[in-house]
C-alpha cells in the first residue's frame, strides 16, 4: 500500500462548488446520483413508506421496454424520472404517473448494458450525462437533444487518448460518470482478453468535454508501481480499468474507484509481478488526478477477482472516535474497511499464503490479502460435505464430478486440463448492484452469490480462427462453444441460425453480458470460417482458417457453473445471501437466504436463496428494499433492523438492478428496471415497475 498526504477539502464545499449538492439535499425528493449520492450509499432520508404501512405497497405505473437486458438504475430530478432502455436509448418519464416525456436514440447506441445516469446541475444549467457505446454524450434534460458545445457535436470519443490506434481499442462505459465541481470523471469496460485497452481514469470538463486529467493505471516506466509489471509494460499491456463506477467524498474532493483486472484474466506470464494498479482501490486527487493512497485486494490476479461494484462512504466508531471510512467488497466474499483519508485498514489485514500455480511460465503471487473482520460473507472452500443434498441423484452427481476437481480455497489456481472450483463463483460474492448503508449507524447491508463455478487452462491453438476465438471468445461459449446454460449461449451452429452480418455486427459491437470485440475487425474472416466449421476435424479446421500462431500459451477453456443435471447448484444452500453488518465491530447482526426456486419451494424445500444481481436501498424509516433474484422474480421490503421480510411482490420480469426511491406528487415511490435476459427459460422483456401507498 502506498499512502500519500491528504488535504480536507472543506473549503470546497463551503465555496459552494460541489455541483450535484443542491439536486441531492432535497430531503430525498430526488435520486439524483447512481447510488442515491456522491458518496454510493443507497441511503434515502425519506420515511413516508414505513414498516407499519409498506404491506399496502400497490402498483403504481408500469412502462415495458422491450427485449433484452436491463440493469439501469435511473435518476428522478424534481419529479422527472430519466432511464434507459436496452437499446439504450434514453427517456425521460413523469415521475408520478409513468408518463413518456421524450425519448431520444443516440447515434451510437448498442447492447451494451448501461446501469446508470449521471446528472451535473450549476445554478440553473443542468446536463445528463450518458454512456452509449464507447461514447460519452451531454444531453439537455428537457428536451433529449445533445448539447453541441460538449466535445465534438454533444459527445466524447472515449476510445481517444488512450495510447493505442483507435480501431484496436474496445470499450464501453457501461457505469456513469463521477460528478465532482465541473469535472465528469470515467472509466470503462474493456476486453478480458489481449489486446484491451489499458486502464486509465479520466475527467473530463462537463461544460466543455474537454479532457482535464489522466490518472494511468497501468503505470508509466518510472512512476510508483511500474515496478510491479515487466519493463515499459504500459505500451502494450491492458485492463486494470475501472467498470464497476466510482464513489466520490464531495467535501474532501476525493475520488474512489476500484481497479478491475490486468488482462489476460488466467494467464499471467506475460505481466509477471503484483501488477499495480489492478485488483486495487484507489483514491485520487479529484482536482487533478493525482493518486493519494492505495491498496491492492489481489496481488496478480489469476481469477478474475476484480472488485465487483463500487466502493461505499459510510462512518463508524472506531477506537472511541468517529471514522469517515470507505468499504470496499469483492468477488471473493470478503470486506476491506479504510480510513478514507490516509488510507489505513480500520481492522488487520493479513497477508495468506495461497496455492501456487504449476502451469508452465506462470509465477503467482505467494500470499493474498485478507480482512480478518468481518467474517467472509460467502463460503471460501467447497469440501465435500458441502454438496448438494436436494436428492440422492443431484448429490451422487456432485460427489463424482468434485472428485476429478481441484478445491483448495478461493485462490487455488487454473490447472492445465484439470477444472479447479472457484467459490465465491466468477459472479461472487458482491456483484455491481453494490451495497447499501444505514446511515448514522455505520451498518452496512450487502447481497451475495453463493454458488461454485469451475475452470481450467487448455493448449492455446496456432490455427489463426481457432486461435481467435480461443483467446477472446472461449472464457464465455467455451472451448467446445457449448456456452453455460443460463450465463453464456452455445454457439454451436451459430452461423446456420443466425446472418452473418449479425453475427459479425455482435461481436463488433457487443451485446448484453458481452463486451465489444472491435479490434477483432481484421481477423474476422478467419473467425466467421471457424464458427462456420467448427465441427471438422481439427486438421481440416487447420487448412481453412490458416496457421498463425496465437499470442498465448494457455487460454482459460470457459465459465462453467458446477450445476447438477436439474441445472441447479450442485452445493447445499445458501445459494444467495443477504446480510447486515455491523462495520462499528464487523460483526454480522442478520443474515437471511436472497431469493428462492419456486418450483423447490413449492415442493416442500426452505427457500434456498439464488443468483442476485443488483443492490439494495434503505430509508430512513427502517426499510430495505431489493429485487435482485433471477428465478423468482420478487421485489422485497425488508425490516433493515432485523432482516424480517413484510412485504413482496412478484415482478413481470426479474429485478436484476438496484432500485430507487424518491417523492413526485406527494407519493413516495420505488422503483426498478426488470428484465429476463439472464433466465434462459423465461420470456423475453424488460421494463420499469413503479410502486407507493394507495391514494388517500
Amino acid at each position: 500500500m502506498r499512502i500519500g498526504a491528504t488535504k480536507l477539502y472543506a473549503a470546497t464545499a463551503a465555496l459552494g462548488l460541489l455541483s450535484g449538492a443542491p439536486l441531492d439535499a432535497q430531503g430525498g425528493k430526488n435520486w439524483a446520483s447512481y447510488h442515491a449520492n456522491p458518496g454510493g450509499d443507497h441511503f434515502s432520508p425519506l420515511g413516508q413508506i414505513t414498516p407499519a404501512n409498506v404491506a399496502a405497497l400497490q402498483p403504481a405505473w408500469r412502462i415495458d421496454t422491450g427485449a433484452g437486458g436491463l440493469q439501469t438504475t435511473p435518476l428522478v430530478i424534481d419529479g422527472i424520472l430519466y432511464a434507459m432502455t436496452p437499446d439504450q436509448q434514453v427517456m425521460a418519464l413523469d415521475g408520478a404517473t409513468g408518463r413518456k416525456l421524450w425519448q431520444r436514440k443516440l447515434p451510437d447506441s448498442n447492447l451494451q448494458p448501461v446501469r446508470g445516469l449521471s446528472c451535473w446541475s450549476s445554478g440553473k444549467e443542468r446536463r445528463l450525462l450518458v454512456g452509449a457505446g464507447s461514447y460519452l454524450h451531454a444531453l439537455n434534460m428537457k428536451t433529449g437533444a445533445s448539447i453541441a458545445t460538449f466535445g465534438a457535436h454533444g459527445r466524447i470519443d472515449l476510445r481517444a487518448g488512450l495510447d493505442r490506434p483507435l480501431a484496436s481499442v474496445a470499450l464501453a462505459l457501461t457505469s456513469p460518470p463521477a460528478i465532482w465541481g465541473d469535472l465528469a470523471i470515467v472509466g470503462f469496460r474493456t476486453a478480458e482478453s489481449t489486446p484491451a485497452a489499458p486502464g486509465a481514469i479520466r475527467a473530463y470538463d462537463v461544460r466543455t468535454g474537454r479532457l482535464r486529467w489522466t490518472f494511468h493505471a497501468i503505470p508509466r516506466t518510472g512512476q510508483p508501481g511500474a515496478e510491479t509489471w515487466p519493463a515499459d509494460a504500459w505500451k502494450t499491456a491492458g485492463g486494470a480499468n475501472n467498470w464497476a463506477g466510482m464513489v466520490v467524498d464531495a467535501a474532501r474532493g476525493i475520488v474512489f474507484a476500484p481497479m478491475g483486472s490486468a488482462v489476460s484474466d488466467f494467464y499471467g506470464a506475460d505481466r509477471k509481478g503484483n501488477n499495480l494498479y489492478a485488483n486495487s482501490l484507489v483514491a485520487i486527487d479529484a482536482r487533478s488526478g493525482r493518486l493519494l493512497w492505495h491498496y491492492q485486494l489481489v496481488h496478480h490476479d489469476l481469477l478474475d477477482r476484480d472488485p465487483p461494484s463500487p466502493p461505499v462512504l459510510l462512518t463508524v466508531d472506531h477506537d472511541g472516535r468517529k471514522v469517515d471510512a470507505v468499504a470496499q467488497a469483492t468477488k471473493h466474499g470478503v470486506l476491506f474497511l479504510f480510513d478514507r483519508v490516509t488510507g489505513k485498514p480500520l481492522f488487520p489485514i493479513q497477508e495468506t499464503p495461497v496455492p501456487q500455480s504449476n502451469v508452465p511460465g506462470e509465477a503467482s503471487s505467494p500470499t493474498q490479502p485478507m480482512p480478518t473482520l468481518p467474517a467472509p460473507y460467502a463460503r471460501q472452500r467447497l469440501t465435500a460435505d458441502m454438496l448438494t443434498q436436494r436428492t440422492p441423484q443431484a448429490h451422487d452427481e456432485a460427489a463424482k464430478a468434485f472428485a476429478d476437481y481441484t478445491s483448495n480455497g478461493p485462490f487455488a489456481p487454473m490447472q492445465v486440463g484439470k477444472p479447479t472450483v472457484v467459490f465465491p463463483g466468477f459472479d461472487g460474492g458482491a456483484e455491481w448492484g453494490g451495497q447499501a448503508i444505514g446511515r448514522g449507524r455505520g451498518i452496512l447491508y450487502i447481497n451475495a452469490n453463493d454458488i461454485a463455478w469451475t475452470g481450467s487452462l487448455a493448449q492455446a491453438s496456432g490455427a489463426q480462427g481457432e486461435a481467435t476465438y480461443q483467446q477472446n471468445c472461449a472464457a464465455c461459449h467455451g472451448m467446445d462453444r457449448k456456452g453455460s446454460p443460463g450465463a453464456f449461449p452455445s454457439l454451436e451452429g451459430v452461423m446456420t441460425r443466425r446472418l452473418e452480418g449479425e453475427v459479425a455486427t455482435t461481436i463488433l459491437q457487443g451485446k448484453g453480458r458481452m463486451p465489444a470485440f472491435g479490434h477483432l475487425a481484421p481477423q474476422m474472416t478467419a473467425l466467421m470460417d471457424y464458427l462456420r466449421h467448427g465441427d471438422a476435424p481439427k486438421s481440416d479446421r487447420a487448412e481453412m482458417a490458416g496457421k498463425t500462431p496465437s499470442t498465448q500459451r494457455f487460454i482459460f477453456t470457459g465459465y462453467r457453473k458446477f450445476l447438477d443435471s436439474e441445472g441447479y447448484p450442485a452445493v447445499a444452500p445458501p445459494w444467495g445471501t443477504l446480510s447486515a453488518i455491523d462495520m462499528n465491530s464487523g460483526r454480522y447482526l442478520w443474515r437471511v437466504p436472497l431469493g428462492e426456486y419456486p418450483e423447490l419451494t413449492k415442493s416442500g424445500m426452505e427457500p434456498t436463496g439464488s443468483e442476485n444481481y443488483g443492490g439494495p436501498i434503505v430509508t430512513a424509516s427502517g426499510l430495505l428494499f431489493i429485487g435482485a433474484t433471477v428465478y423468482d422474480r420478487q421485489l422485497r421490503a425488508f425490516d433493515a433492523a432485523t432482516g424480517k421480510v413484510l412485504w413482496q411482490t412478484t415482478l413481470p420480469q426479474a429485478g436484476v438492478a438496484t432500485p430507487i426511491t424518491y417523492m413526485a406528487g406527494g407519493r413516495q415511490f420505488v422503483v426498478i428496471a426488470t428484465s429476463n435476459a439472464r433466465d434462459a427459460k423465461a420470456q423475453a422483456g424488460s421494463g420499469y415497475s413503479a410502486f407507493a401507498l394507495p391514494r388517500r
